[in-house]
């Protein structure tokens, strides 16, 4: 009987058994129509093998794995003379390695890549290459775009922590009297509503009750959301620029609310009115706003004026209203450098920059917007004050409302100056700065949980 044929290191991962099983028993009849030829057929095989030294290891050992691994098992045909050879010469090579040394035959097996000991792991692998099975490939659903109202309610998930449907919890099964006012002025604070809004609103809301205006809870949950949202609703007037040429809008604000941010995205939406757009860079006191202004321009294909860092804002923005009115441009936005508001002589360079604008064009600037980040609270208040008590303040951007617990300042805010709120900033996407609307952010604020 012919010895079984040594397993190589592709048989131990499964690969190759379906084609040793396929030409088994053409092997078997070649083998026995070898044995029954002369035995003159045998000399050159047995000369193959034995042209070296039985027992050189190195040799014994190549003639192994070349006899282990044939290239092409599946192309063998039957009665060719080259399957032959190596059959006959596996059973000479298997031959030598039993007369070979147990040196020899422990170099083979410390060779081997899988030690022949681990049979139990030797058949998982072996069943594991067997049943491996291609993925399907399938396919994807598309995300379903989200509208801008379910974008604000999930955006403003914190903020409702502490106001709007946060409320139902804090009215629920209980009744009207005192001790539920001051809980409810508590949270107001909490939520950074400030504290002037908030006695406004319990005065009122004190008085519906007095007067047995207010049976239930419920129905002070509801006469509290009329009363927030007829305070942002005398600040809902969207920015207009509607039939006015060369409109000039100056941006400004303290440091890191985004103020060019926000100009990217307003030159964007502009742009998507049909408006031609120009940016001014004249923010020259930070190093890295000029460069992420052009950025925005090269984004937008909008043309940005700039000038070197340390250059006289006041300066680039004459000659960007120049430039603008040259072109015939329909809106121009100047950044400026973000100042802390209790530093008077940055407060009096934004001064300088107005009358300066004002030589070319006396009603400019149209607007000048104040940036502000949602999540400095109380602090946001302070701001508004001091920079619209330096160069009069005809709109104002809130942003980052989606990562503060602190939104009720929007309420604050509307209430102490009644300036215009122009866009909340809900996310870090061009189409999460959209146009204010009092109704809808009411909505999504005092919207239950699904």
């Amino acid at each position: 009987m012919t010895k079984e044929k040594k397993r190589g290191f592709f048989s131990w991962l499964g690969l190759g058994r379906q084609e040793e099983e396929q030409t088994e028993q053409p092997q078997a009849a070649e083998q026995q129509q070898d044995m029954a030829q002369p035995q003159d057929n045998d000399v050159p095989v047995v000369s193959e093998v034995h042209a070296e030294t039985p027992n050189d290891e190195p040799d014994v050992q190549t003639e192994v794995h070349s006899a282990q691994v044939p290239e092409e098992p599946a192309a063998v045909q039957p009665e060719s003379p080259r399957v032959v050879d190596v059959v006959e010469t596996a059973e000479t090579v298997d031959r030598a390695e039993a007369q070979a040394s147990p040196e020899a035959q422990d170099t083979l097996l410390s060779q081997d890549v899988l030690p022949s000991q681990d049979s139990a792991d030797e058949q998982a692998i072996t069943e594991v290459a067997e049943h491996v099975v291609e993925p399907v490939a399938q396919e994807q659903e598309r995300p379903t775009k989200e509208g801008f109202f379910a974008r604000l309610k999930r955006s403003l998930v914190k903020t409702r922590e502490n106001l709007g449907s946060g409320f139902i919890g804090l009215f629920r099964g209980k009744k009207i009297d005192d001790d539920l006012f001051e809980e409810l002025e508590e949270q107001l604070l909490i939520a950074d509503v400030g504290v002037e809004t908030t006695r406004k609103i319990i005065a009122d809301l004190t008085k519906q009750a007095s007067r047995k205006q207010l049976k239930d809870a419920d129905a002070l949950l509801v006469k509290l959301k009329e009363e927030m949202g007829a305070i942002l609703n005398k600040v809902d007037e969207p920015l207009n620029i509607d039939g006015k040429t060369h409109y000039v809008i100056l941006m400004v604000g303290v440091n890191g609310v985004g103020k060019t941010t926000t100009i990217g995205k307003l030159a964007r939406q502009f742009q998507a009115q049909g408006k031609s757009v120009m940016l001014a860079a004249g923010d020259t006191f930070r190093a890295a706003a000029v460069e992420q202004l052009q950025v925005w321009g090269q984004r937008n294909n909008v043309a940005v004026v700039a000038q070197h860092t340390g250059a006289d804002s006041a300066s680039v923005i004459f000659d960007a209203i120049q430039a603008a009115k040259a072109r015939g441009a329909d809106v121009l936005i100047a950044d400026t450098a973000g100042r802390l508001q209790n530093k008077t002589h940055l407060m009096e360079e934004l001064k300088k920059i107005v009358r300066v604008m004002k030589k070319l064009d006396e009603s400019a600037p149209h607007e000048i917007m104040l940036t502000l980040d949602a999540s400095t609270g109380q602090n946001a208040v302070s701001q508004a004050k001091l920079f619209n008590d330096a160069v009069g303040l005809t709109g104002i951007t809130l942003t980052k409302l989606d990562g503060t617990a602190k939104g009720g300042v929007i309420f604050a805010i509307a209430d102490q100056f009644g300036i215009p709120i122009r866009y909340i900033g809900v996310g870090e996407g061009i189409d999460d700065l959209r146009p204010f609307k009092a109704d809808d952010f009411i909505e999504a604020l005092f919207a239950r949980e699904d």
